[in-house]
């Protein structure tokens, strides 16, 4: 946002030295040609009043101190007798030459005032002239032409360019400097409300935009962040409260229920309503430590580490093998020996734990739960684990992750928070959690990716 606010008010600044500089510049210029014809139109009318007399008489007329004073640098002074035929020429010291075929020359003679700019193939240059009659008693006896090269007036026009661009220069530092101390005192305060913003979208619920010292609309946008993240950092707070203390207060009648159930010598008839009641306690047991775990994890700021993610497959695809037997599903590893990630310190056994708990609920026998370790390009992995299972639906999957969700008409005796752990874990981490279909369209696999290890 600085750039664009430098951009825009140098923008402003550059088009308005165009509109005023280039008119300027352009007048001045014409003004320097005009001044210029009309100061040497001067000096002109001065010789032509020198050698009057003498052309009228017919004699030569002696110019040489003239010469001799008028120091414009490449400056030629001319002047003809009635026939056009040279009488004096401070440029040559040949005389009697005929110029009445200069346009210049003939209109003089012809009692016009002439003045303008051509090129000279004498001098192989381009030349600003001004010419003028001199006459008396309505006669003409003669002219009077100063030529001078036109880089004289060039030079003038050029080094005022050279002025008005350096002091175009001038300004748009100017205005640079004043133009950027602006826009950062305006975008200072926006970095501070979203650097304050981006954390808080980071889980950083302590993040406060502060005093921003800023326009007034982006200190009340400031105010008004910090009001949002207070209250939302209290909402948190007591539902995490909520959560802890219900899964606390839970877990001892739960333990005290179940002891009693077991305790219990039921008639034969009574057994079965013993085995569901008992089982209704276990699904509600790992509800409880489920919520416990979401709620000490939220509680605290995660601790990453690096860890190898082939050594934490291997481990736990050993502690599910008697499991995964008894159901007679094949628990594989694909990838390398070793990989290690960042990750929350502790978290990707969990994870491991949760979706291979998942995947043995739903595999049907004589199939087969992959897991999959793959690295990244950018120094991070991936990890996979793919079942053979019933899969899931677009519109299941993005619910999947949803807390105590479930799929319709599901029959397992899962919390609906294991894929809840997964994705917060993930996330902790810097990672991300994604269901996608199986490979073959059969089953699903859930895929996370981590952020490649901290640097020695």
């Amino acid at each position: 946002m600085t750039r664009r606010l430098l951009l825009t008010y140098l923008t402003i600044t550059a088009f308005t030295l165009v509109v005023v500089v280039v008119p300027l510049g352009l007048t001045f210029a014409s003004r320097e040609r005009n001044q210029l014809e009309i100061d040497v139109e001067r000096d002109a009318q001065s010789v032509a009043s020198l050698v009057e007399d003498d052309l009228e008489h017919g004699t030569t007329p002696d110019l040489a101190s003239v010469f001799a004073d008028y120091d414009v640098a490449g400056a030629r002074i001319l002047v003809v007798d009635a026939q056009g035929r040279s009488v004096a020429d401070s440029g040559r010291s040949d005389l009697d030459r005929d110029y009445s075929t200069r346009p210049e020359i003939a209109a003089a003679l012809d009692g016009q005032r002439a003045t303008g700019s051509r090129r000279s193939e004498t001098l192989d240059a381009n030349i600003v002239y001004v010419a003028i009659p001199v006459a008396s008693d309505g006669s003409v006896h003669g002219a009077v032409r100063i030529t001078l090269p036109s880089e004289t007036v060039d030079e003038r026009v050029r080094s005022t360019w050279i002025r008005l661009a350096a002091l175009s220069g001038i300004v748009l530092v100017t205005v640079a400097g004043v133009g950027l101390v602006l826009a950062r005192s305006v975008t200072r305060p926006i970095r501070q409300v979203e650097e304050a913003a981006q954390r808080l979208a980071e889980g950083d619920l302590e993040a406060r935009a502060g005093d921003v010292h800023g326009p007034p609309e982006v200190d009340a946008l400031a105010r008004q962040f910090d009001t949002t993240a207070e209250r939302l950092a209290q909402l948190v707070e007591v539902q995490r409260r909520f959560v802890s203390d219900a899964s606390h207060q839970l877990r001892t009648p739960l333990t005290a229920l179940r002891l009693r159930l077991e305790t219990m010598q039921p008639t034969a008839d009574d057994r079965p309503r013993v085995d569901a009641a008992l089982a209704e306690t276990d699904r509600l047991s790992r509800l409880v430590q489920s919520l416990l775990v979401i709620a000490r994890s939220e509680a605290a700021e995660p601790e990453l580490a690096d860890v190898d993610l082939a050594a934490i497959a291997r481990d736990r695809r050993d502690a599910w093998s008697e499991f995964a037997d008894r159901s007679a599903v094949d628990l594989v590893i694909e990838g390398p020996e070793s990989l290690v990630v960042r990750a929350v310190d502790g978290g990707v056994e969990q994870i491991l734990d949760n979706l291979l708990s998942n995947a043995l609920d739903i595999s049907p026998e004589h199939t087969t739960i992959t897991i999959g370790l793959t690295s990244n390009d950018d120094g991070g992995g991936q990890l996979t684990v793919t079942d053979q299972g019933p899969g899931m639906t677009d519109d299941q999957r993005r619910q999947a992750t949803a807390r105590f969700w479930r799929p319709p008409g599901s029959t397992s005796s899962g919390s609906g928070l294991g894929l809840a752990i997964v994705d917060h874990l993930a996330l902790s981490g810097g990672g991300e959690l994604s269901l996608e279909p199986g490979p073959t369209g059969v089953g699903l696999c859930a895929r996370l990716t981590f952020a490649p290890p901290q640097e020695p």
